[in-house]
Parts: structure tokens; C-alpha cells; sequence
């Protein structure tokens, strides 16, 4: 009889709370989305002669400053998702 009692608690232990809800991986999933155009917008740059170095098109705006903005947003969307609280905890 003992040993049913404590087989019984065990199995009650082994049970535990999902870490993460769906909220949570919603978020992570923009965030990540966010990264990835940053990353987009940073790429290219090439140009069709190599001997040429065309300034604009490698010290644009987009690269050099939105695309950079872009993936710290999406980073900070991704602290956001990994702290938030489950609700069903």
C-alpha cells in the first residue's frame, strides 16, 4: 500500500507547465520576420563593374541606417517574446 502512495505522488511530480505559450512563439515569429528584412535591406550593394565604386549605392540610407534600426527592433521584439509571461501560468 506504501508503495502505490508514493507511485501515485511521483507520477503528479512529473507534470509541468509548457514554457513558452502561443502568444509567445506568435512573437518570436515576428520578430524573427523583422530580422530577416533588416537583414534583406542591408544586403546587395554589388555593382555591375567591380573597378567602379558607386558611393550611393553602398552608403545608402537603407543600409546604413533603417536596415540596422530594423534588426534592433526585431532583436527587442524577441527579448519581448522570451520574457513575457504565459498566461496560463
Amino acid at each position: 500500500m506504501h508503495f502505490k502512495k508514493f507511485y501515485m505522488m511521483s507520477e503528479n511530480k512529473n507534470i509541468s507547465p509548457a514554457m513558452f505559450g502561443k502568444a509567445n512563439y506568435i512573437w518570436m515569429l515576428i520578430g524573427g520576420i523583422v530580422i530577416a528584412i533588416g537583414m534583406f535591406m542591408m544586403a546587395g550593394g554589388k555593382s555591375d563593374n567591380p573597378a567602379v565604386f558607386d558611393k550611393d549605392q553602398v552608403y545608402s540610407t537603407t543600409r546604413i541606417t533603417i536596415a540596422p534600426i530594423l534588426i534592433l527592433i526585431g532583436l527587442a521584439i524577441e527579448g519581448i517574446a522570451i520574457f513575457k509571461k504565459n498566461k496560463a501560468a
